[in-house]
């Protein structure tokens, strides 16, 4: 049974997707909505059966179409140093389960950086993607700054942020912004089949390497090894380890702990 008002959450096997479910308003993201989604994410968090979150929003034209601008606009200079927005993306990404955001229409600001803040990103082909703040005297606050460029490079995050225009799904494939763009008609089947194929890995393995890879990005190359190093090295003392090895040799699927 849901629980929530503004959002939808479903377990389905080993994944959960979390569905912004406020359509009338193109799935804007408003203060409620985001106390919602970091409540679905810890819930998620405290289940060893998932292994993957998937974020989505309701209907086919949006993903999420930003912060609530009527909200916005009451807001004082003070209250952007309340974590807010920016505190549940950096939840989202810091999540141990693995993140996938499957944009199903805009993608907008604060829509927008739910994405970047997501490990994987899938489009349907209509999805437009932007950062359009400066159109309202502010900038992106939710590591929009800071993430677009360190998935696409710095040029082509200031030509999207300071030019405010939104962007294809096949232009945001083309740049790296998503890693696949696919009809509208085929997006659920396809979250569906990236949700099982990464649910079908040895759990404590999917943690550590979303961690390594999160932790080592922007360290020197040797302190990234060596948390690497370490992460093998705790996987390598797991039951799931064995599991996989001796499924791999006797030529069976692996049988994991929590799946």
């Amino acid at each position: 049974m849901n629980m929530f008002e503004n959002i939808q959450l479903t377990l389905t096997k080993h994944y959960a997707l979390i569905t912004i479910n406020r359509p009338e308003v193109r799935n804007a993201l408003n203060a409620a909505t985001l106390a919602e989604i970091e409540e679905a994410v810890d819930r998620c968090e405290k289940d060893p059966s998932i292994h993957v979150i998937v974020f989505k929003g309701a209907g086919d034209k949006s993903f999420a179409a930003g912060a609530d601008i009527g909200q916005l606009k009451e807001r004082k200079m003070l209250d952007a140093l309340i974590p807010g927005m920016q505190g549940a993306y950096k939840k989202i990404e810091n999540c141990s389960k693995a993140t996938i955001a499957a944009i199903n229409g805009f993608a907008l600001g604060g829509g927008c950086e739910l994405a970047l803040s997501c490990d994987i990103r899938i489009a349907a082909e209509h999805a437009k993607i932007g950062l359009p703040e400066l159109n309202l005297g502010i900038i992106p606050g939710a590591g929009g700054t800071q993430r677009l460029a360190r998935i696409v490079g710095k040029g082509r995050a200031l030509d999207m942020i300071l030019t405010g225009a939104m962007i294809s799904g096949k232009k945001a494939e083309q740049i790296g912004l998503v890693t696949e763009v696919v009809p509208i008609s085929e997006l659920d089947a396809v979250i569906e089949q990236k949700a099982e194929a990464i649910s079908s890995k040895g759990p404590v393995a999917i943690k550590l390497a979303k961690m390594v890879v999160h932790r080592g990005y922007d360290v020197d190359l040797d302190t990234a090894l060596m948390l690497e190093k370490l992460a093998q090295t705790i996987v390598f003392g797991t039951e799931d380890k064995a599991e996989g090895t001796a499924a791999f040799l006797e030529k069976r699927k692996p049988e994991f702990k929590n799946q």
